[in-house]
């Protein structure tokens, strides 16, 4: 390696690590596949394979991609719900790849989920109240005196009445149910909440609302949010940068004005395409059809793994894996058209 390129290497190092809260390294999470009597494992499913990216404080990260690319895969795998097939993930400086299940509870109350259904991720026997007091009582962090109170707080600040911490669950409307889940994760006063497509099971009018809260919010908190979904108008709305997904992998990383502005991967190219404009002044895109269907993860093309369905596919692209590398000032991509 030459003195130069040893100094660039620095350089995006320094770059990539200056504020950064998670650093996500090589993350793999394969599941295996299982057959017969003896359960024996004859092949395994790359839901997540070999991706990277870093979320500095106080900024959105917004993980795109179509469903089954493994974007919810990733969000879970960070929380260590799933257990990481390989690779590192790097918070505060602390990899939490390595750590044992006693080792993580600490960093359970600064890594928090809001889930997709904001109906199944309630345990619908239990009043409001037990919900939020549950993360309290576990990790005892606030006197039992002043639990009622705080939860009092919460309720209000999410936008629902105090006086509703006796109902269940199922007295609630959708968009009040994801608001309760959003105040129990925020219970525990955490910097980093990580939603799995929090508003895509919402009506689209309370989809705003509830976009416009969890902004609210990360600046009354100072959090910083990993926001996994499907609709680019939705992550456009609340993300700083934007990573994009397929069949498992990263294909690009930029900040939101230059992905909306300059895509690079064609892929990427193809999904803002299929994006309606809500606005005569935003750019008109000519319609990219994708031919085909996602491949198989368990069995993925060789090289590219979007090189069957790529309109720009070259030779090259059937053989050879794409480097994910920086093409730009802070835009990075997975494509043989920039080597």
């Amino acid at each position: 390696m030459s003195l130069q390129q040893q100094e660039q290497n620095e350089e995006a190092v320094r770059k990539e690590q200056d504020g950064m809260l998670l650093g996500v390294k090589g993350l793999k999470k394969y599941f295996p596949i299982k057959k017969g009597l003896l359960r024996k494992t004859i092949g395994q499913v790359r839901a997540v394979d070999d991706v990277s990216f870093f979320i500095k404080k106080g900024e959105t990260f917004g993980l795109v991609g179509e469903s089954g690319c493994g974007k919810s895969t990733t969000g879970r795998t960070i929380m260590r719900l799933y257990e990481p097939t390989e690779g590192t993930i790097l918070f505060n400086g602390e990899d939490l790849s390595t750590k044992t299940e006693r080792e993580m509870l600490p960093f359970r109350r600064d890594i928090q989920m809001v889930f997709q259904d904001p109906y199944s991720s309630l345990n619908p026997r239990k009043t409001v109240e037990s919900i939020l007091k549950e993360p309290l009582s576990l990790h005892n962090t606030h006197p039992r005196n002043e639990r009622q109170g705080y939860i009092e707080s919460l309720m209000e600040r999410v936008g629902l009445n105090p006086s509703y911490v006796n109902r269940y669950p199922h007295e609630f409307s959708g968009g009040q149910r994801q608001r309760i889940g959003i105040a129990r994760a925020l219970a525990l006063n955490p910097k980093l909440i990580i939603g799995d497509e929090p508003v895509s099971a919402l009506d689209v009018s309370v989809q705003s609302q509830v976009l416009n809260l969890m902004k609210d919010l990360q600046d009354e908190f100072e959090l910083t949010y990993l926001f996994i979904a499907h609709d680019l108008g939705v992550v456009k709305h609340i993300s700083d940068r934007i990573g994009v997904m397929y069949l498992g992998k990263m294909m690009e990383v930029a900040s939101e004005k230059n992905l909306y502005r300059n895509p690079l991967h064609p892929y990427t190219q193809a999904l803002l395409s299929a994006v309606p404009r809500s606005h005569p002044s935003e750019i008109k895109r000519e319609r990219i059809i994708l031919k085909g269907e996602i491949p198989n993860p368990a069995s993925p093309p060789a090289g590219c793994v979007f090189h069957t369905r790529c309109p720009q596919a070259m030779e090259e692209c059937k053989g050879k894996v794409p480097s994910f590398k920086e093409v730009k000032n802070d835009h990075f991509v997975a494509c043989h058209l920039y080597e």
